[in-house]
């Protein structure tokens, strides 16, 4: 919840006006109902720093995320006064990754668009960084970051120290999209891209402005009746029946036919499951797309890709045909494209143009990929023919999947093994992960993962049924994000109860959660797997060249008393087998605040620690493989 600050001084005759005007919205409901009832005029004179308050609370954000500097201080004092009246919240953080990082999670987790402040200088860089994650998963965020005063008077502290105008604009330009407000009259355009931008239907990403220092406080008449609202698309797809006909020919020819449900397809698993169960066509997962298929359902293949499963790359290897849905065919979801050796034909459903024609020998269905299965459907023959066109091809892949349920139940309950670092027997991480998980499920928690061995175990463990019960940003595989991502429960007023899976490492990438969450009330764990080492790199070295080095460390880190350190953390310890660490979980998840439970897992090189890779990577020493291999493919 919002912190108010208590007894605020008496508002100066610029601050009284601006309090008025957030009154009349709280009154109200909001911009566009204070504009009916009259309480707010259309035409109005304000600085540019209300005036863009005014045009994000339009667009219905509500929810702030700040580290103030001296390249924001007007923007924070308008804040402070709209906060203060309960217009929004404002949600102080530590450190500038941290809160883009929570600013995502809390666009991904509750739908609504939040918004970034920092100032000029690192503090930018350091957001616009963790930004990296909304752009690569496809989120929309606004960033808004003081900038260099336009007057050129001189170089301003923290400005990039470069005779050239516009330097951060260019930046952010090509993190995502950027605008630079050098006079307040172009607000209404900036506000149109960027709502444009965050709310985009199927490629939403950050949308940075920059607000030089002196147009901020600078006076300008606007027209708040022709500031945009959230964008809101109506949903399309191609008119010509011919195209849903010409693909519906090409699945028709898939003897192995192959679903490949990528992150965008998490709004449309109703969809996917309608097509799928038409079709008789199993469904490979991407890692971001967990619970588009419910995790038992018998055409449900699991993860497929670079890491990928048993059931899922087989699937994929032995597709002749393959439709996509929502896939940008990155590596963890399409083995750095040698993922389907043997498909001669491709059906795409996708809004972006170029992701809809990535491979060969397309049919590509551009739009919304609920509407354009509606409309696919139609055009496709009975669902006995289907079936009994594909009854081999179901009968192997149920086989595969069978296989695969048993090895993830097999490395989830292996018992604990001696750990030459811990000088004991500990868990498995696979074992410590799947506990943690059914924990998850048990109390309705959403599951965060954050990158390394953690995610890449945690992708191909988890059983979701529905989207969004885990959030795995395997988009950037940015460290830090789970951990920071409890933090989007901060302001909201049903929040959901967070569990951040996170490595050691990790952890400490953002540790200042420690702090944020206690001043915020945020309630949520944070599941820590120690192993003193990157596992992922490491794992990934001896796979390559059959060594690790400069991926693990000796030193020893007693979390349960760091974590302890803060008041309001509840840090325990999670044993070194399953009931202890069920146990711990149980004693964390009843704490009414932010808990920490340190879990020591093994970190050697034994294969029943590890979930296994399945698929194809172009990296290292495997590069030249995968390159032959590339030119031989169909698609």
């Amino acid at each position: 919840m919002l912190q108010q600050t208590p007894s605020p001084a008496p508002d100066r005759p610029a601050a009284a006006a601006i309090r008025t005007r957030a009154r009349a919205l709280r009154a109200a409901g909001g911009v566009a109902a204070a504009l009916a009832a009259g309480s707010l005029p259309a035409r109005i004179r304000l600085t540019l720093s209300e005036a863009l308050v005014l045009g994000l609370l339009k667009q219905e954000v509500t929810t702030w995320f700040a580290i103030f500097g001296h390249g924001s201080t007007d923007l924070g004092e308008v804040l402070r006064l709209y906060a203060e009246e309960g217009v929004l919240a404002v949600v102080n953080c530590r450190n500038e990754v941290e809160m883009a990082h929570a600013a995502t999670a809390h666009a991904w987790v509750y739908g609504r668009t939040p918004a970034v402040v920092t100032s000029i200088g690192p503090g930018a860089l350091q957001a616009m960084a963790g930004a990296l994650a909304a752009a690569s998963n496809g989120i929309g965020v606004y960033h808004i970051y003081g900038d260099e005063t336009t007057w050129g008077e001189g170089y301003n502290m923290q400005q990039i120290p470069k005779e050239e105008q516009g330097l951060y604009g260019r930046m952010t330009a090509l993190m995502g999209q950027s605008y630079v407000l050098h006079t307040p009259e172009a607000l209404r355009d900036c506000l149109r891209r960027g709502t444009a931008c965050v709310r985009h239907p199927f490629r939403a990403g950050p949308f940075f402005i920059l607000a030089p220092i002196n147009t901020q406080p600078q006076e300008t008449e606007a027209n708040l009746a022709t500031l945009p609202g959230p964008m809101a698309a109506p949903a399309v797809a191609p008119a010509a029946d011919a195209a849903y006909a010409a693909a519906a020919g090409v699945l028709a020819e898939g003897a192995r036919l192959v679903i490949k449900a990528g992150g965008g397809s998490r709004a449309h698993a109703a969809a996917v499951r309608q097509l799928a169960e038409r079709l008789s066509a199993p469904v490979v997962l991407s890692p971001g797309a967990t619970g588009v298929l419910p995790d038992a359902h018998p055409l449900n293949m699991h993860v497929g890709g670079s890491k990928g499963t048993i059931s899922g790359n087989f699937a994929m290897e032995g597709a002749d045909v393959v439709l996509f849905a929502g896939s940008r065919a990155v590596c963890q979801a399409d083995c750095s494209g040698i993922g389907y050796p043997n498909a001669g034909a491709v059906v795409n459903i996708n809004g972006d143009l170029h992701d809809a024609h990535h491979y060969a020998n397309t049919v590509a269905l551009p739009g919304d990929i609920t509407e354009v299965i509606a409309r696919l459907v139609a055009h496709l023959p009975s669902a006995g023919a289907a079936a009994a066109r594909r009854t081999a091809w179901l009968a192997a892949c149920a086989e595969k999947k069978a296989e695969w349920a048993a090895f993830r139940a097999a490395r989830i309950a292996q018992p604990p093994l001696r750990d030459a670092t811990w000088g004991r027997a500990v868990l498995t991480q696979p074992a410590a992960i799947g506990t943690v998980a059914r924990f998850a499920r048990r109390v309705g928690a959403v599951s965060f993962f954050d990158a390394g061995d953690v995610q890449a175990n945690g992708f191909q463990i988890v059983a979701d049924d529905a989207p969004g019960q885990s959030i795995t940003e395997t988009g950037a595989s940015y460290m830090g994000f789970a951990v920071s991502a409890l933090m989007s429960a901060a302001g909201v007023r049903a929040p959901r109860y967070g569990i951040a899976f996170t490595g050691d490492g990790s952890f400490m990438m953002n540790p200042q959660v420690l702090i944020d969450a206690v001043r915020h009330r945020v309630r949520g764990m944070i599941a820590l797997f120690d192993n003193r080492r990157m596992a992922a790199i490491s794992g990934l070295q001896h796979a390559q060249y059959g060594a690790e080095f400069a991926t693990s460390d000796e030193v020893a880190v007693d979390y349960v008393a760091l974590a302890g350190a803060v008041a309001g953390v509840r840090a325990v310890h999670g044993g070194f087998d399953a009931p202890t660490l069920e146990a711990a979980l149980a004693e964390a998840h009843a704490h009414d605040g932010l808990s920490l439970v340190h879990i020591p897992v093994f970190g050697g090189r034994d294969p029943r620690a590890e979930m296994g890779a399945y698929g194809a990577w172009n990296v290292g020493n495997w590069v030249g493989g995968v390159q032959a291999r590339y030119l031989d493919q169909s698609i």
